[in-house]
Formats: structure tokens, C-alpha cells, sequence
């Protein structure tokens, strides 16, 4: 049943000012969780950019550097809803703190391996892997935790400013790796990202939240993941939002997973001029999640979702033209701002959308999508593709592609336009 308009109203807080860190201020485990996990991410970006560069070195091909992308995603594809299924019955906070703790022990493997000159593609695609079997737990039960740590109604601002620090990573993770790569070696970045691990290690075990309730389900956790699955079905706004995130998200990898290529093919530049590429996407990416965090509820997330998804693959075709290396930086501060605004508002909805009873699943789902079919199906297509054609035509077509479902699914069809109105009604029982 439809909630009227003023009870509507009153289930949108409005922010009491546009500082976008009010709530860092407000909820101490949110503040101590966000600072490990942005250290634990500049560690992070050290090792997506020294593994890029080192798999272009080992390999010399594009298609083997998405290779080693789509390797990292695979286990995610496979193994995140049944995962998700585990997240919504454990303790998320405990799931963290182990899945972190494995992390460590993979980073700390490579580092041994590359320090020793006995690194090869294949302990490379070995090692990806690994990280991504961990992941396919880590995310969903990461991501649901959220609510935990600020509640429901703080929930839009805590998964900006989240973004806010995953985008600041970025900015400075490559920029240090590239000093490092340079001045120390490759495997120095492998070595800080696994003593960035105890960063966040230290947050999650400072962080005190309630004993845990499990929720009742299913003994057989396929019976949970065909439960998601019934729900995103039924559910006409969680299904048009996770369509849209899984188009955009496939279709617009390609400049991430191809980014080493694009930097040294496009535009000429070496590990260095790489590292500022994705500074430069990084800091894009830091506006904009601190613009969404400022703005709380003064302006609709569903315009602004409009906007950011018809400006985004513009971007991208403006960029694949691009000539001249300040072009390409100019336009990476606008793709990264546009391609955060649209991830954030898009989770901020999703996670309001859906009971607590499924969190974890969705999340699941939502990693699935992001992680696991981006880089299965978007980066190992991109690779493929761009040893075919180019990467310069990779990229513009993928855009295009983006932009022509982004004009039908938003003008054409009521879904996307009305995300607001679907947390105030009521959810189909399961």
C-alpha cells in the first residue's frame, strides 16, 4: 500500500547542515571503521596498480592484464550468494575481521613471491583468485554491516562518505605506488599493502556492536539464494535498479580494467603517468562522493542518478577520442565523479529498498554484479576486444552501448524515475 505524502515526507530526514562528515561525528564505530578501511584501501590501489603494471611486464598482451582482472572476479561470480546466504545468518562483524585477515596472508604471499623474482602469470592468475574467493564473502557481509554501524537513516551518507574514502585510496594509492615502483621496486608495493591490512584489523576489533540475533532461514543455502532471487523478481524497483547497475557496470569497466593499457598505448606513458591516471579518477571520484554526502536529502537521488548515468558514458566517449594526456586527466576528474555519484546513489537505494532479513544477499547480489560480472564479462570481453580493435574503439563502444540503455531505461520505462517512492511501500511478503 502507498504511504501518504506527508508520512512520506517524514521518512526523509533532512541533513541539519552540508558538512558531509556529520556522521564520522555522530557514530563513533562508523568513524573508527572508515579510518582503518581507507588506510587498508591506499594499500589496496598500491597493489590493483603494481599488479596491472607487473601482469603488462610478465605478459606484454591486454588480454592477459584483464586475464588477471576477470581472475579476481570469478570466485565472486560463483561463490557471493551463497555467501550472501552465510552473511544474513552470521555475525558480520566477526566475517569482516577474518576475511581481512585473510587478505593479509594473500598480500603478504605476493610480496614473498615477487621479492623472490619467482612470480610468473600464473601464480599472478593464482593469487588473483584467491582474492577473490575472500571477497566473494567479505563484500556482502561488509557492505550489510553498514546499517549496523549508523542505522538506517544515515545509511545514504555513510555509503558516500565510504566511497569517499575508497576514491581518496585511489587518488593516493597509485601516486605512492608509482614513487615506489620507481625508487624501491615493484614488490615494495606488495609488501605496504600487506601492513596496510593491519590498519583496518586494528579498527574492526575496536569497533563494540550488539550480540549477534541470527534470523531464522533455511538449512540449504540455495533455498536462501532462490529467496533473493524470488524478492528482486517481484520487486519492480529493486529489479530495474539492479539491471541498471549490471548494464553500467559491465559496459563501463572497460577504462578501469584497461587502464595500464590505455595509459601506456593512448597516451604514451609509463608506470608514472599511469599512477596520475587513476589519481586523477580517484579524485573525481572523491568530489563526487563528498558532494553526495553534503546534499543528504535537499536534492532527489533519482535525478541525480539520472544525471550522473547520462553524463557517465558522454565521459567515456569524449575520453576514448582523447589525444593529449591532460585531455584524458581533465576528462577522468568527471568520469570518476559521475561513475561514484551513480554506484553510491544506486547501493544508498538498493540497501533502503530491501529488509533487513535479505541485507546480506543483496549486498551479495550487488557484489555480484559490480565485482563479478564487470570483470568476468566486461573486463575479459574489454581484454579480448581490445587486442581486436583497439582500445580506443573498446571503450567508445561500451559507452555507447551505456548511454542507449541509460535513454531507454529512464525515459522509457517509470521504474528508475520512482526509486523514492519504493521505500515507503510496502515489501512483497516472501
Amino acid at each position: 500500500m502507498p504511504v501518504a505524502p506527508a508520512a512520506a515526507q517524514a521518512r526523509a530526514p533532512v541533513a541539519p547542515s552540508l558538512n558531509p562528515f556529520r556522521v564520522l561525528v555522530k557514530h563513533r564505530n562508523f568513524r573508527i571503521f572508515l579510518i582503518g578501511q581507507t588506510l587498508s584501501l591506499i594499500g589496496t590501489w598500491m597493489q590493483t596498480m603494481a599488479q596491472g603494471w607487473l601482469a603488462l611486464e610478465l605478459t606484454n598482451r591486454p588480454f592477459l592484464v584483464g586475464l588477471v582482472a576477470t581472475a579476481t572476479s570469478i570466485p565472486i561470480l560463483v561463490f557471493t550468494m551463497p555467501a550472501g546466504v552465510l552473511v544474513d545468518r552470521s555475525d558480520k562483524l566477526r566475517l569482516v575481521r577474518i576475511a581481512q585477515g585473510a587478505y593479509l596472508l594473500e598480500a603478504t604471499a605476493l610480496w614473498g613471491l615477487v621479492a623472490t623474482n619467482r612470480i610468473t602469470i600464473g601464480s599472478l592468475l593464482a593469487l588473483a583468485f584467491l582474492s577473490g574467493l575472500i571477497a566473494s564473502i567479505e563484500i556482502p557481509a561488509r557492505q550489510s554491516m553498514f546499517i549496523d554501524l549508523v542505522g538506517r537513516d544515515d545509511l545514504p551518507e555513510a555509503i558516500a562518505l565510504n566511497s569517499s574514502g575508497f576514491n581518496l585510496a585511489r587518488v593516493v594509492g597509485p601516486g605512492i605506488a608509482a614513487a615506489v615502483i620507481a625508487r624501491l621496486g615493484i614488490a615494495w608495493c606488495f609488501f605496504l599493502n600487506a601492513v596496510s591490512f593491519v590498519a583496518v584489523l586494528v579498527g574492526l576489533f575496536m569497533i563494540v556492536l550488539p550480540a549477534h540475533r541470527p534470523h531464522p532461514g533455511h538449512a540449504r543455502p540455495w533455498i536462501g539464494v532462490q529467496q533473493a532471487m524470488r524478492y528482486m523478481r517481484q520487486t519492480a524497483h529493486v529489479r530495474a535498479l539492479m539491471l541498471m547497475v549490471t548494464v553500467y557496470s559491465i559496459l563501463g569497466v572497460p577504462v578501469l580494467a584497461l587502464m595500464p593499457v590505455v595509459a601506456r598505448d593512448m597516451f604514451h606513458l609509463g608506470a608514472g603517468g599511469y599512477g596520475l591516471l587513476l589519481s586523477f579518477l580517484g579524485v573525481g571520484g572523491l568530489a563526487g562522493a563528498l558532494s553526495l554526502a553534503a546534499v543528504g536529502y535537499r536534492v532527489s537521488r533519482t535525478r541525480m542518478l539520472l544525471v550522473a548515468s547520462m553524463v557517465w558514458p558522454t565521459l567515456l566517449v569524449l575520453f576514448a577520442f582523447a589525444r593529449a594526456p591532460w585531455q584524458g586527466y581533465l576528462l577522468l576528474l568527471g568520469i570518476g565523479c559521475t561513475m561514484i555519484l551513480n554506484g553510491a546513489i544506486a547501493n544508498g537505494l538498493l540497501q533502503q529498498l530491501v529488509p533487513n532479513e535479505l541485507r546480506g544477499r543483496m549486498m551479495a547480489a550487488y557484489g555480484l554484479v559490480v565485482v563479478g560480472l564487470a570483470q568476468v564479462v566486461g573486463a575479459f570481453t574489454s581484454g579480448a576486444l581490445a587486442d581486436l580493435l583497439g582500445v580506443r574503439t573498446t571503450i567508445a563502444a561500451g559507452a555507447v552501448l551505456m548511454l542507449g540503455y541509460g535513454a531507454w531505461a529512464f525515459f522509457r520505462r517509470a521504474e528508475l524515475r520512482t526509486l523514492e517512492e519504493g521505500h515507503v511501500r510496502d515489501l512483497p511478503v516472501l
